[in-house]
């Protein structure tokens, strides 16, 4: 795939920790999340592990594939194992959740009041895509996994992986 898309080839995946720094002093970026209103309200934890393809541009359909391959599994499958660890440190350790909650309350709130943009009356506008909603819903039924007589999405679509050029 770095082949395909014209990156540095960059064998294997990083087998080394990065230092853990907190708190970041002058952060610059970090990766996407979901967890939105959640961080202003609880302390939370970010966890990377690698499972793409080294060198591939984010955002991007070369990384996108990523979730189909091997290399995918196995590092979501270290990740969950961390992940697991993690939480389990968190239950039976109750200093690192007063720790936790002591940085959250004293240093990330410290000079940041959040005030989220949706109120708790707010009903999410459900209404604005009814005619698109209604209009295709019943086109793309075809493609909703069916577990029951594929063992993946890919298998149902009918795309064999890899699809990149020899």
């Amino acid at each position: 795939m770095q082949t395909e898309v014209g990156s540095e080839k960059i064998e294997g995946l990083p087998t080394e920790l990065d230092p853990i720094g907190l708190p970041v002093e002058e952060p610059v970026s970090g990766g996407s999340d979901d967890i939105g209103d959640i961080s202003w309200k609880v302390p939370t934890v970010t966890m990377r592990f690698p499972s793409n393809i080294p060198g591939l541009q984010g955002h991007h359909w070369s990384n996108a594939i990523a979730m189909a391959t091997p290399i995918a599994h196995k590092g979501v499958v270290a990740g969950a194992k961390a992940e697991a660890m993690t939480i389990l440190d968190f239950l039976t350790k109750p200093e690192l959740m007063e720790g936790a909650w002591d940085y959250f309350k004293n240093v990330q709130q410290k000079e940041t009041t959040y005030k989220p943009m949706i109120t708790e009356t707010d009903m999410p506008p459900i209404y604005l895509n009814t005619d698109k909603q209604g209009q295709f819903r019943d086109d793309l039924e075809k493609y909703y996994y069916d577990e029951t007589k594929y063992d993946t999405y890919l298998e149902q679509l009918g795309v064999e992986y890899p699809t990149v050029k020899e």
